[in-house]
């Protein structure tokens, strides 16, 4: 792992007994004292995750506003300055080049925060884009650092930390300059878990402080990877590389809302109105195992004999106790209530497609 990129808290992991991995061509942490342990701990309390190898990508300028409407299928023009939107980010086929969230702190101020593994991707593609716009891109990454706190109890622990009324920043909005235990930061209220919880962005010499402040908290639990993969999965949250790709489009993936067709253009939307109009031929189900085994990702799918697709996402669910899953199947063989095979190694397991909303909060 001596080539691997390293956050700031790479020194960290060790103290609080973290498994490192290879991830995206990061050193990260896949979990501390257990997935199943971690998940339920931001199920119940609150978690704090190092999501410092996050992107980010500032966009500013007088055509700030044009050149992100250009390129991203959900509409910025309709938010509040320090309001942040889900998006996606498509090629001209209505593939996805990334999925990401936009921070609109102005007309010429927008900040894109993507995927770890398409950092460098996003940006060039976003630069091979800017003909004919009056603004400046620049990849920021190295200069900001992120953590999040996710839970049910994040709020309380992290009100402890600031005189900034944290019930004034409400779920998908942003506010920069928030003083947390004498460091400045932005935070924001989004989350990839489907609890509540906040992103805290600083820089990067000042986030083994907060790490360390905020886990004086015995609520508060460090938590790696796995846990925040079954986390996102469970609350129906895609995951870049499992439910969306260049090849996987977002109507497929089932997140359709987020694709505005009636904005009057973007990157992708002809090839997305086309597929809308003419209908799907594949998407996205839920799935769980009436059998025995786990799916995994890559596992095919089968109906009388017949490979009807593939599993993006499988595991035993922590919360539900069930083996569950994610596959990407023939529109034929995607209504509620129809059953199918899993390929388990050399045998195969039924499975029903049932409501990908395997979890919602209670709120």
């Amino acid at each position: 792992m001596e080539n691997l990129k390293k956050t700031p808290l790479c020194n960290e992991y060790e103290k609080y007994g973290g498994k490192v991995i290879d991830f995206a061509g990061w050193e990260l942490p896949v979990e501390f004292e257990g997935i199943m342990a971690e998940h339920n701990t931001v199920r119940n309390a609150a978690g704090l995750f190092d999501v410092s190898h996050m992107g980010e990508i500032s966009v500013k300028g007088k055509d700030a506003m044009k050149l992100c409407q250009h390129l991203l299928t959900n509409d910025l023009s309709k938010l509040k300055d320090n309001q942040v939107l889900y998006t996606f980010m498509c090629n001209e086929s209505g593939g996805v080049v990334d999925d990401l969230l936009a921070y609109r702190f102005g007309e010429e101020d927008i900040l894109l925060v993507v995927n770890a593994s398409n950092t460098d991707k996003d940006y060039q593609w976003i630069k091979s884009h800017m003909e004919g716009y009056d603004a400046e891109v620049l990849n920021i990454s190295e200069e900001v650092s992120q953590l999040a706190l996710q839970g049910p109890k994040a709020q309380e622990i992290l009100q402890s930390l600031t005189d900034t009324d944290l019930n004034e920043i409400k779920f998908f909005y942003a506010r920069k300059d928030v003083i947390i235990s004498g460091k400045n930061c932005m935070i924001s209220r989004t989350g990839y878990t489907g609890e509540d919880g906040f992103e805290i962005y600083t820089k990067p010499e000042d986030l083994s402080y907060l790490w360390e402040t905020i886990l004086k908290n015995y609520e508060v639990r460090p938590i790696g990877l796995g846990a925040r993969d079954t986390l996102r999965f469970e609350s129906n949250l895609p995951l870049y590389g499992n439910e969306l790709s260049d090849e996987i489009t977002p109507l497929e993936a089932g997140f359709g809302f987020f694709v505005k067709l009636d904005k009057e253009e973007f990157i992708g939307k002809e090839a997305l109105k086309e597929q809308k109009e003419k209908g799907l031929k594949r998407k996205i189900v839920g799935f769980e195992m009436l059998g025995r085994g786990i799916p995994r990702h890559g596992y095919k799918v089968v109906k009388d004999g017949k490979e009807i697709g593939h599993v993006t996402t499988g595991y035993l669910s922590p919360t539900l106790g069930k083996n569950i899953g994610f596959a990407l199947v023939e529109i034929e063989h995607s209504s509620l209530d129809e059953e199918f095979e899993i390929q388990i190694r050399n045998k195969t397991s039924k499975a029903k497609i049932i409501s990908r909303k395997f979890y919602v909060r209670n709120k």
